[in-house]
């Protein structure tokens, strides 16, 4: 699933092609993602200009003049700008077409992304107005996170992974984070210091930065919008590499299951 190097980086591929271009028209093949598209979407965002293309938490925020596409790669969803004319596959759901004959079309086989538009101010929409704050912004600090964590007794990799506390730190990224960070992924919430949590904040910076310059992480699906590969799984650390020695200590890497998910984590520099 992208996560948030993976959506900045498709972010940082379409933006150029698409600011300042005039959409000509919305084409929508297949209606059923996870939420309907709804058809103002096609009614209403030709003949507008695109302003700006920004991201919050994992969603991609499309301005144009008079309202904002919303998008949602989903598990296997990717963005990329062809010609107009290229003839679609069977998952190509939704071109938006521009004025100097390109389009860009979204791609997503699993039909787990989505698609949305509204004319009101992004940020209040039901799906981003309770979002915590962005991990790379100045609001995500150690001091926040001990405030919110205390008394918690939830393992403080779901604690990161909830967007609720901060967005975007998805499973790769928070296990990589954690292992920097030498916090045992299943430790408390609430039995975390400030001090440790102030470097918890450096190390998902940090880990997020390095992802995101080196294109993102593919292991199944993700493409950028040139349909090439994130190469920063070559640099993980942890992450699918259980029985592998760490590359701090060498002991082996362990895997566990926290909320259905996949943890990797270094008994010996992850000491719970």
């Amino acid at each position: 699933m992208p996560e948030l190097p993976e959506v900045e980086t498709t972010r940082r591929g379409i933006e150029p092609f698409l600011v300042g271009r005039t959409v000509r028209s919305v084409s929508v093949r297949e209606r059923r993602l996870r939420w309907p598209i709804p058809e103002s979407i096609e009614e209403q965002l030709p003949g507008q200009v695109i302003d700006r293309v920004t991201r919050r938490a994992k969603y991609l925020l499309i301005s144009a003049e008079q309202g904002t596409a919303i998008l949602h790669l989903g598990m296997s969803g990717s963005l990329r700008i062809l010609p107009a004319g290229e003839p679609p596959t069977k998952h190509d759901h939704v071109d938006l077409v521009l004025d100097d004959g390109a389009c860009l079309r979204f791609r997503d086989p699993r039909r787990f992304g989505s698609l949305h538009w509204t004319v009101d101010d992004p940020t209040k929409h039901r799906l981003l107005a309770h979002l915590g704050p962005e991990p790379l912004g100045e609001s995500f600090t150690g001091e926040l996170l001990y405030r919110r964590s205390r008394k918690r007794k939830v393992a403080v990799k779901q604690f990161l992974m909830n967007a609720e506390t901060v967005v975007g730190v998805g499973n790769i990224y928070a296990s990589e984070s954690l292992h920097a960070a030498g916090i045992h992924p299943a430790r408390a919430a609430g039995r975390i210091s400030k001090a440790k949590y102030k470097l918890l904040v450096t190390c998902v910076q940090e880990t997020l930065q390095r992802a995101i310059d080196a294109g993102g992480t593919t292991l199944r699906d993700f493409a950028n919008s040139e349909g090439k590969p994130g190469y920063f799984a070559q640099e993980l650390r942890v992450y699918g590499r259980d029985t592998e020695p760490c590359v701090v200590c060498e002991t082996p890497v362990e895997r566990m299951v926290q909320g259905a998910r996949a943890t990797f984590f270094c008994p010996q520099c992850q000491q719970r």
